[in-house]
C-alpha cells in the first residue's frame, strides 16, 4: 500500500520490517546477517556467483539491513551533491537490488522521475517493484545484465550503487565504457560504493575516467539516525553504524547543475 507521510522513509521501513519478519524471527535474520557480512568482508569472490542472496535468511538480512543503509547513503549523497534542484527525467538504476538507491534519489523531487531498475536476481526485481509501489513511485524493474544500458538521453540519470565492485573485471570494463558513452550523450552518472581499505582495485581508474569528463570523486560520512531494529541488528552483529560512510563518482548531465571537479 503506498505511503502518505511527512517521513516516508520511516513508514517504508516499518512496512519493510513487517514484510521481512513475517516469515523469519529477528534471531534468524541476525544470524543470516552475520553470514552475509562475512561474504562481503572475507569472501568477496563469491559475490559474482550470487552468494549474497542465497536462501531466505540472507535475502531478508540484505533487504532489512543493507537496504535501508543504502537508501540513507544515497539520499545523503544526492543532497550533498546538490542534485535536488535539477531532477532527471528518469533514473536507470543498474544492479538495483531491492530498489532502494534509485528510490532514495527519486524521492528528493516533488515531481518523481521514473525509475528503471535492472538486476540479475529475480528476487531482487520483485523486491524493487514492491519498494517502488510502497513509496508511490513510478518505477519498473526487470531482470538483465548491468552492462546493457537503455539508450542514453539528455537529462537522464544512470545510477550504479553498491554494485560495481561485485562484477567481474570484464563486465566492469564494459559497464565503464557504457557509462562514459551515456555521459557523452548528456546523461548524468552516479556511482556509489562503500568506503573500504581493500577490494576496490578499479576505483582509481574509474575516478580518472570520470574526472576526464568533468566529473568528481567524493567520500561521505553522515550521522546515522537508524530505526530501532536497524540499531539492534547492527549491535547484535558486531557492526558499528554510528556513521554511514560511502564514496561516490559523479558526472553531471547536460542540463544538471555542474559541480566543480575536485582536484
Amino acid at each position: 500500500m503506498p505511503l502518505h507521510s511527512e517521513n516516508p522513509f520511516e513508514q517504508w521501513f516499518g512496512a519493510l520490517e513487517r514484510r521481512q519478519l513475517s516469515h523469519l524471527t529477528f534471531s534468524e535474520v541476525r544470524r543470516a546477517l552475520t553470514a552475509l557480512s562475512s561474504i562481503y568482508v572475507e569472501r568477496r569472490g563469491r559475490l559474482a556467483t550470487g552468494a549474497a542472496l542465497e536462501g531466505n535468511g540472507k535475502r531478508a538480512a540484505f533487504a532489512l539491513f543493507y537496504g535501508p543503509i543504502h537508501y540513507l547513503a544515497t539520499q545523503g549523497i544526492v543532497r550533498g551533491l546538490g542534485l535536488a534542484s535539477a531532477p532527471p527525467h528518469r533514473i536507470q538504476d543498474l544492479g538495483c537490488g531491492t530498489g532502494v538507491a534509485g528510490a532514495a534519489w527519486a524521492m528528493e523531487y516533488e515531481g518523481r522521475p521514473e525509475i528503471i531498475g535492472v538486476d540479475q536476481s529475480g528476487w531482487a526485481v520483485t523486491e524493487a517493484r514492491w519498494t517502488y509501489a510502497t513509496l508511490n513511485l513510478r518505477g519498473r524493474a526487470r531482470r538483465g545484465t548491468l552492462e546493457r544500458l537503455e539508450p542514453a538521453r539528455v537529462n537522464d540519470a544512470v545510477l550504479a550503487a553498491f554494485t560495481v565492485n561485485e562484477l567481474g573485471s570484464q563486465s566492469r570494463d564494459r559497464l565503464l565504457g557504457g557509462l562514459l558513452e551515456a555521459a557523452r550523450k548528456g546523461s548524468a552518472i552516479l556511482v556509489v560504493e562503500p568506503i573500504a581499505r581493500r577490494g576496490f582495485p578499479w576505483w582509481k581508474e574509474w575516478a580518472e575516467a570520470f574526472h576526464s569528463l568533468g566529473g568528481r570523486m567524493d567520500e561521505w560520512r553522515f550521522p546515522a539516525n537508524l530505526p530501532g531494529t536497524l540499531q539492534l541488528l547492527s549491535k547484535a552483529s558486531g557492526m558499528d553504524h554510528r556513521e554511514i560512510k560511502a564514496k561516490s563518482l559523479w558526472i553531471p548531465g547536460s542540463t544538471s547543475e555542474r559541480s566543480t571537479p575536485k582536484s
